[in-house]
């Protein structure tokens, strides 16, 4: 079969834009372009097409069928023509942005991010830190790495890892009270954070009573990461995931007292716009990070595809 190599590359563009920001008027607004212009590009392409490739409401677009088949590809079309544009001015780099939690980037991702790039040279990686969840139609961020169930409409979600809990510190600290040898000692420790709900979880797992803990003096230092390090530095105890402290649990700076572990079903999942999953830079660095992952998983481990 011979395919045409006419076809409306100006509609395409226009098509990306409104899939990607699921606005005719945001369309525009990236595009220096009238909404009126833009619905009448979507419309030569859909004539183009022979079906519809959006559903109209009031005040609300969404693609349909045939549009969730052709977003990705058109996508992905324009990463390439952006990268062949690149190579040809001699820009060899394509940019990552990343966006992450501050404890995942600085004891996982920020450790391994170099063999990302030593295996993909050409492309320079960004990483910002940040706490809130990043719109992806209105910032510049091709992938988060977030923390929850996975269900972010929109967002194809990848599980990364589960996340546990356990109380650890330093072992000069339990010494100074003569061990911790069974969970109620830690109460008489000073302890990081006891509005954390992983505390009254753990400690009620434990048989501990958690009533009274709200009248104790806690310290609240921003991100697991922040409170770790006290720990190492015993100040006290702070209520950590294990699979980040592998060095300070090897070498003896950190201890956890206890076996038990709790989770409270959340993991650490890599998002990004369902209608981009196919970019080359964005599956390059899925496959990356899911392949660092214990058990090298590169399938999806959770589609989703939201309004």
């Amino acid at each position: 079969m011979k395919l045409s190599r006419q076809f409306p590359l100006n509609a395409l563009r226009v098509f990306d834009a409104v899939a990607r920001l699921g606005s005719f008027t945001k369309a525009g607004e990236e595009l220096g372009m009238t909404q009126t212009a833009v619905s009448y590009q979507v419309k030569l392409l859909e004539e183009n097409v022979g079906e519809p490739l959006f559903l109209r409401r009031p005040r609300q677009i969404s693609l349909t069928e045939t549009g969730e088949r052709l977003a990705p590809q058109v996508a992905e079309a324009f990463e390439m023509l952006q990268l062949a544009m690149a190579e040809a001015r001699g820009e060899t780099e394509v940019m990552l942005q990343i966006t992450c939690l501050a404890t995942f980037a600085s004891q996982w991702l920020a450790r391994k991010l170099g063999n990302f790039q030593l295996a993909n040279p050409n492309i320079a990686v960004r990483l910002s830190t940040s706490d809130t969840l990043v719109d992806f139609a209105r910032e510049a961020v091709d992938v988060g790495i977030r923390s929850g169930k996975g269900d972010w409409p929109g967002l194809r979600a990848d599980k990364l890892m589960d996340v546990h809990f356990t109380p650890m510190l330093s072992p000069a600290l339990a010494e100074s009270i003569g061990g911790v040898h069974e969970p109620a000692d830690l109460l008489k420790l000073r302890i990081f954070d006891l509005t954390d709900p992983w505390w009254h979880q753990w400690l009620e797992a434990a048989g501990v009573s958690t009533a009274g803990l709200g009248t104790r003096t806690t310290s609240f230092y921003g991100a697991q990461a922040y409170e770790a390090a006290a720990a190492v530095a015993g100040q006290g105890v702070a209520i950590l995931t294990p699979d980040f402290y592998p060095e300070e649990l090897a070498t003896g700076k950190l201890f956890r007292p206890f076996e038990l572990q709790c989770t409270d079903g959340r993991g650490y999942w890599l998002a990004y716009p369902e209608n981009r999953r196919n970019v080359p830079k964005i599956k390059a660095f899925r496959n990356w990070i899911l392949n660092e992952m214990p058990g090298g998983n590169t399938q999806p481990q959770n589609p989703m595809s939201g309004a």
